[in-house]
């Protein structure tokens, strides 16, 4: 009797896209979390400009970590296509839009990342106070372009989410971690973006991210171990030569 093609994981795909999961997320965790709380100080552009010539080192190993990110992306967003597709076409496509436009956007970030170093260490005909304030002002214009891609990276895991739960390739607890946790991103891009402050909205948030974090990190871990796994059952199986 053939397998249900629905019901079926690519070992392979899940092996690879594990590994994915998980590098991303050491290099996200490092380049968006890490490197701006070392450089950039909010509303004191004189010190950040001290803090981005001083700490140049890394600052570029921040520009390699994001660059890493937005080219892990791409492969990955394409395997998770071909690993769900078959659950649910249509679902997969808006997984597959949206991630491709938050690698869009995610670009684009990159770009003005690197601006306030282009500002403050080339001749455009700008006092140093004046280069300072405009280097500061890419620096924040890249704090909200996070908020901007996450809008994307939330309908991505909805439809993510949604498409575990319809299928039996993935425990359905992780599904419900990405559907729902996938509202804390879409809440905070859009309280971010308008300029929202509402202590009750902080709280839920800081509670829809906990969830979405974990579920994502149990999501990557349990497709590598399956495809590891699935890789070691396979080659003890496998008739051996003399």
């Amino acid at each position: 009797m053939s397998k249900d093609p629905q019901n079926t994981l690519n070992l392979k795909d899940a092996r690879i896209a594990g590994a994915l999961y998980l590098s991303i997320a050491v290099c996200g965790v490092f380049s968006i979390g890490y490197v701006p709380s070392q450089i950039v100080v909010t509303g004191d552009a004189t010190t950040t400009a001290a803090n981005l010539m001083g700490q140049l080192g890394l600052f570029r190993l921040g520009i390699l970590a994001d660059s890493a990110v937005i080219l892990l992306e791409i492969a990955i967003t394409v395997i998770l296509y071909q690993m769900f597709r078959v659950t649910s076409p249509r679902l997969a496509l808006i997984a597959l839009i949206s991630r491709l436009g938050m690698i869009i956007v995610m670009g684009i970030n990159l770009l003005l990342w690197v601006m306030p170093y282009v500002l403050l260490t080339h001749q455009i005909g700008l006092t140093p106070t004046a280069s300072q304030a405009f280097a500061q002002i890419f620096f924040e214009a890249h704090a909200l372009g996070i908020y901007v891609w996450q809008l994307f990276f939330g309908a991505h895991l909805l439809a993510l989410g949604w498409i575990i739960l319809r299928s039996q390739l993935v425990p359905h607890l992780l599904g419900w971690g990405l559907f729902v946790g996938a509202l804390g991103y879409l809440v905070q891009g859009l309280v971010e973006l308008t300029f929202i402050d509402v202590a009750a909205l902080d709280i839920t948030i800081i509670g829809l991210l906990t969830i979405v974090t974990l579920s994502e990190i149990g999501f990557g871990l349990w497709l590598l171990i399956v495809g590891l796994r699935g890789r070691a059952s396979q080659s003890n199986s496998s008739p051996k030569t003399v």
